[in-house]
């Protein structure tokens, strides 16, 4: 049987002999580089896309059209040009993921970001490269959804 305890948010929640609660922080990272092409243009690095690059502060993005391959390099933040990391979630998420706000790029060369799509990508010469050829998977935000609350009826 179970045994009902406070939760932290104070509600009863029932203890479950035997099982563990599932925490996103079991999940070991990922050794494979992806990017994910997310909604509204943002480009989120996994770590170890991060780490192939040389863990840079920051990149420039260049697209062949023809081919339609994005191509990621390193450069320094004072280039003009440059697309600065930003960690997802702060300091307590060390950097498991970092995005790039890519939302100019995107729009500008049409490419598709109506969906989150994550793709293997590779690294040649200190270069990332992501084919947009490639399908990829569709992934969804594990966020809850939020309504509001405008006083409509």
């Amino acid at each position: 049987m179970y045994s009902l305890h406070v939760g932290p948010e104070g509600g009863m929640v029932a203890e479950l002999p035997g099982f563990e609660t599932f925490t996103k922080r079991m999940v070991p990272l990922g050794k494979n580089p992806y990017v994910t092409v997310q909604k509204r243009g943002l480009l989120s690095f996994n770590k170890a896309a991060h780490a192939a690059l040389g863990a840079p502060e920051a990149v420039e993005l260049l697209y062949n059209p023809q081919a339609r391959l994005i191509a990621v390099r390193p450069v320094d933040v004072d280039v003009p040009h440059a697309y600065k990391f930003r960690s997802v979630g702060g300091q307590k998420n060390e950097g498991a993921t970092l995005l790039v706000a890519a939302t100019a790029f995107t729009n500008y060369y049409n490419i598709p970001t109506e969906v989150s799509v994550r793709r293997p990508v590779r690294i040649e010469d200190g270069v990332l490269y992501i084919d947009l050829k490639d399908e990829g998977t569709v992934v969804t935000s594990n966020r809850a959804a939020t309504t509001s609350n405008s006083g409509d009826s």
